[in-house]
């Protein structure tokens, strides 16, 4: 499947978060026509801060009022800034700078995004406070997609456009709807929950009893930051007993298997047969894909995963008109997602050349079947870890793009390993530069 070569393409792009401003760039570069709807009036996506937290803490109200960003005020990222790095865009310590660390605070991040967003001219592309509330094929010959969003005009009153596009990339992140732990009881149970998404700060837990569901980069961060204030700090994990890293030192922390019933009178009993009197429930148990402007009878979204795509970017029947970056987890994320933009890119200018629709397909149904045979679930589709390396090389000889060697050293697993080694204050601890140097000497 080969387009013309050098085709400009009028695209939209659903998103200017990471991935929204990276195929932004590579559509720019490639001579697209681009047009970046944007729900909010920055860039930055998920690394965008907001002190304002969803009027239902649970999100599970389909008619509460959606707030994008994850994170948490104290969040400092989990990756060091040298694996967020783009190929000619590197995250440097910038000199006199606020934030001079290797795991930088997110607003670090989000200065570091600003930046390139405005050195490659992208904020003139970007309609900002548009939010997209359809995207639908209308000609499929013609490859005509409608794009519907939304602007504010009051405080109460709304005002739509429509506008027709030839592509459309989805860019805007997998880390907003919330996935919440089932058990019985949960409904009925009287006392606080919420989930992770809408947790800002520790001094709502002071002196109450907490149960955390969860024990991955989340939890531990807030492991940490409650343990101080919470009268006790009850965490639930599938595997008694396991963490990634294991918080020490903590006299108020009891670790529990999952969650077996929540009961009316407040109490909540695990599967080990422990029961505590709780006050609130914590789910730090991840997000769920989700795109409900994509009206579409192809592309399935059912919270697990998103199908079928091939390569975790193009829906085989609507390729190339249709694609999706940043899907994946579990990878050095910022890397993942500019060789896809990159690749998305290169294939609608007919640089690039995808297989067959039936090739495609054929490519999904492997994956579909490889997870099934290994025990896992759709609900690992998008994940990399130990198929990172492969992929990213995979993706980068698409669109003919030679990566660092240190790439091949630096992946999820790899900085996994690091952590591991330095214990909970990784963060500290670790002294990225001489690691890299390390690699880098290696050569």
């Amino acid at each position: 499947m080969a387009l013309k070569m050098g085709q400009s393409s009028k695209v939209a792009v659903i998103g200017a978060g990471t991935a929204g401003l990276l195929t932004a760039r590579e559509l720019q570069r490639e001579g697209h026509r681009v047009t970046v709807f944007e729900k909010a009036d920055k860039v930055g996506g998920t690394w965008l801060y907001s002190s304002q937290v969803e009027s239902d803490p649970l999100g599970v109200d389909p008619n509460r009022q959606v707030v994008h960003s994850s994170l948490y005020r104290s969040l400092r990222a989990n990756l060091p800034r040298q694996a967020m790095s783009f190929l000619d865009y590197p995250f440097l310590k910038k000199e006199g700078g606020d934030d001079q660390r290797s795991f930088p605070g997110h607003e670090e991040v989000l200065r570091f995004l600003e930046d390139f967003a405005r050195d490659f001219g992208l904020m003139e592309l970007i309609q900002f406070g548009h939010e997209v509330i359809r995207v639908e094929l209308v000609d499929e010959v013609n490859h005509e997609w409608v794009v519907e969003s939304k602007t504010r005009v009051t405080d109460s009153t709304w005002e739509s456009k429509e506008e027709v596009f030839e592509a459309v990339v989805i860019c805007n992140g997998i880390n907003t709807e919330p996935k919440i732990a089932e058990f019985p009881g949960r409904d009925t149970w009287p006392g606080l929950q919420m989930h992770s998404h809408s947790y800002r700060f520790p001094q709502l837990f002071e002196n109450k009893i907490v149960v955390l569901i969860g024990s991955g980069p989340t939890a531990f961060d807030l492991v940490r930051e409650i343990s101080p204030l919470a009268k006790q700090l009850h965490q639930a994990i599938r595997t008694p007993g396991f963490m990634l890293i294991k918080p020490e030192n903590y006299d108020n922390l009891w670790q529990h298997s999952m969650i077996a019933c929540a009961h009316k009178d407040g109490k909540v009993e695990f599967q080990d047969g422990s029961v505590v009197d709780a006050d609130v429930i914590l789910h730090c148990t991840g997000y769920k894909y989700h795109y409900p402007f994509l009206k579409s009878d192809v592309v399935t979204v059912d919270g697990e995963h998103v199908g079928p795509l091939y390569k975790h970017v193009f829906p085989p029947s609507l390729a190339p008109w249709l694609s999706f970056v940043g899907l994946n987890y579990r990878a050095i994320l910022f890397r993942v997602m500019e060789l896809q933009a990159r690749w998305v890119a290169k294939v609608l200018s007919g640089k690039a050349e995808l297989p067959s629709q039936e090739e495609m397909a054929s490519s999904v149904e492997k994956l579909y079947r490889e997870l099934e045979m290994t025990g896992r679930s759709k609900h690992h589709t998008h994940r990399l870890q130990n198929g990172e390396v492969e992929y990213v090389s995979w993706v980068a000889a698409q669109s003919d793009t030679r990566f660092p060697r240190r790439w091949e050293e630096i992946s999820f697993n790899t900085v996994v390993k690091q952590v591991l080694y330095c214990g909970e204050d990784y963060r500290d601890a670790w002294d990225v530069d001489k690691w890299i140097q390390e690699i880098d000497s290696s050569d």
